[in-house]
């Protein structure tokens, strides 16, 4: 029996893949899209009836333009690869959450963002939001909750059901796999997916006009922020600064292609 139940894993893991655009790295797929976007809708609806939304107008509305402008970069991105139908479902939403003290952003399946104001004295300006959000989108565009998600189901067996996840609701399913509210997710992205996400968001803010350059800076004030508290990259899930730099570097000339200045 326990020999069956390997050999059916083995073939669930063979065939539940897909191709990441542009990478083409396969990855574990043991969801639906359709479904992990319908419980990205209701966790993100449910994050933002608990969460303030900013009222600093200038600000929100930067959120809302480098979105928008990143929502289309992605959009023109997806018709060039033939990939256009990897979108359909997606409800766009941009937003700002007051909270000074969450350094932090994210983006979900099918388009739903939020940036929290903490964030902002280091992105600085709208390019540096762009290297965020274009980051966060690219996240949601490689599939990498419903990833994470179907790892999770693996991990733990042919038996585990979406609802015996997280506790079982959608908000507690997504905000395990994106890490939201409790600081550190059970589930948050890895080290592939971080600079799988790099590359993309480098790509995505250089189709939407922004300097994909900036991303260096970027990457170098978040790193000052941390006061050098992050772990060593064999204790970490994600690449560490020096490692994430130097990736970056080296893929600017591949996201530098597609710049155009606006």
């Amino acid at each position: 029996m326990f020999r069956n139940a390997l050999l059916t894993l083995a073939v669930l893991l063979m065939v539940g893949c897909t191709t990441v655009p542009i990478t083409g790295r396969r990855q574990l797929s043991l969801v639906g899209d359709q479904e992990v976007m319908q419980m990205s809708f209701q966790a993100y609806n449910d994050l933002m009836k608990q969460s303030k939304l900013s009222t600093n107008a200038s600000q929100t509305a930067m959120v809302k333009r480098v979105g928008q402008r990143i929502q289309g970069a992605v959009e023109s991105f997806m018709r060039q690869q033939g990939a256009s139908a990897q979108l359909e479902g997606y409800q766009w939403e941009f937003n700002l959450i007051q909270d000074d003290k969450q350094q932090n952003a994210f983006a979900m399946a099918g388009g739903k963002t939020a940036v929290y104001t903490g964030l902002l004295p280091i992105t600085r300006d709208e390019t540096g939001l762009a290297v965020v959000m274009g980051h966060e989108i690219a996240h949601a565009i490689a599939k990498h909750s419903n990833e994470r998600i179907s790892q999770q189901m693996a991990a733990q067996g042919l038996g585990t059901s979406l609802g015996a996840l997280g506790g079982g609701t959608s908000s507690q399913i997504l905000n395990t796999a994106y890490g939201i509210g409790a600081g550190v997710g059970l589930m948050k992205f890895g080290r592939t997916q971080e600079s799988e996400a790099d590359r993309l968001g480098l790509i995505f803010m250089a189709m939407a006009g922004y300097n994909p350059e900036a991303a260096v800076s970027f990457w170098e004030r978040m790193a000052a922020s941390s006061n050098g508290q992050s772990p060593p990259e064999f204790l970490s899930t994600h690449p560490s600064n020096e490692t994430r730099i130097a990736d970056i570097q080296k893929n600017l000339p591949e996201a530098k292609k597609y710049y155009k200045r606006r």
